[in-house]
């Protein structure tokens, strides 16, 4: 129950005043969430084919909030090992990246996606 009560009224356990709503807001603008990263080191082995997990991922990472932030390109690794295609896409929080990956309609893009490449692809909470 919301309820607007002047300075001489006192609250009780069930009412909340907007000055406590907006306070709690505030609170939760503070604490804004790390965001949630996938980042995937793939090789494609089928481009055509490939392009049908990317048609099948759309819709699911739409949904979550994703964000390409880097889409193949030019890569060198000094370090280690790596595949030729990475790829680094931001959610807006680590639970957002999980529930994405997770999801049947993005399970169903990932079985594709199998069919025309290999891929490593690790989920992780970032700034």
């Amino acid at each position: 129950m919301i309820k607007r009560l002047s300075p001489k009224h006192s609250t009780s356990k069930t009412e909340i005043t907007l000055n406590r709503i907006a306070e709690i807001y505030q609170g939760l603008e503070e604490k804004k969430l790390q965001k949630g990263y996938w980042i995937v080191n793939i090789e494609v082995k089928d481009a055509e084919g490939y392009e049908n997990y990317k048609k099948a991922s759309s819709e699911p990472l739409l949904r979550y909030g994703a964000k390409f932030l880097v889409r193949g390109g030019t890569q060198q690794t000094p370090e280690g090992s790596s595949k030729a295609r990475t790829v680094v896409i931001e959610f807006p929080d680590l639970r957002a990246a999980q529930l994405c990956y997770q999801s049947p309609q993005y399970q169903q893009a990932q079985a594709i996606r199998a069919k025309y490449s290999v891929a490593d692809l690790v989920i992780v909470e970032g700034a």
